[in-house]
């Protein structure tokens, strides 16, 4: 089985789902866009993962590469393989489905709690009632057509969506270790500009373990899902 990433920027990589795409078998390659943008035959690929970046889906003309991404997601979604992504790797998602991305009325940066949000259909996942989980983004998306809300906060709506079986977009971060929190914080620390939901880096920094262990374990849950998506 083949797992393939899509990567934005050098900071923003795998994280725990690395070790989870081991425990599981699969071989692991990946689209660096950052230094070059040769996609993948989407017949070699078993579960597509799109991660986050700084800029914004709608910067195509700063950053090219992002519509020949869309263009590739919204083919693989077609084949019903599973697909992840991740808070700029779900707008990419909804962007290629044909949903708006657009500036969030609030930043969210930081540890702060998601809600899940209940839906008539008992094969969709199912987020924990509250979670707190790791966010660093500032604008939000649509959800796209026939898509499913899975979860809210109070800063942003659209948390997170499940399209058909196979595809689940995550406007945060269950991916995050305690480096890739220092990564991310080294590069864009610009952007804790203190606000209603932008946390300190010192207030960031000092998540303990179980945190992580907590939005770990939430991510694990969702890639089983995805997993077991081709054979519902």
């Amino acid at each position: 089985m083949q797992a393939h990433y899509f990567q934005q920027v050098p900071f923003e990589g795998l994280g725990s789902i690395e070790a989870w795409f081991h425990n599981h078998g699969y071989q692991i390659n990946a689209t660096r866009f950052y230094q070059q943008a040769n996609l993948p035959d989407i017949n070699d690929v078993d579960f597509l993962v799109v991660m986050g970046g700084p800029m914004s889906v709608n910067d195509e003309a700063q950053y090219p590469w992002l519509a020949a991404e869309k263009q590739f997601i919204r083919q693989f979604i077609e084949t019903g393989k599973p697909v992840l992504g991740i808070c700029l790797g779900a707008q990419l998602i909804a962007s290629a489905m044909g949903a708006k991305v657009y500036p969030n009325n609030e930043k969210e940066i930081g540890w702060w709690p998601i809600q899940a949000v209940a839906n008539n259909n008992a094969a969709a996942f199912t987020f924990p009632e509250m979670s707190t989980v790791f966010h660093w983004h500032g604008e939000t998306f649509d959800l796209p057509e026939n898509s499913l809300r899975l979860a809210k906060s109070f800063g942003c709506d659209n948390q997170a969506f499940q399209l058909g079986q196979s595809v689940i977009g995550l406007q945060f971060h269950l991916e995050t270790t305690e480096a890739s929190a220092q990564a991310i914080i080294e590069n864009c620390a610009d952007e804790l500009v203190p606000a209603p939901y932008v946390q300190a880096e010192n207030e960031i920094l000092s998540a303990d373990l179980q945190k992580y262990q907590n939005i770990h374990q939430l991510m694990n849950s969702v890639l089983d899902y995805l997993d077991n998506a081709q054979q519902r």
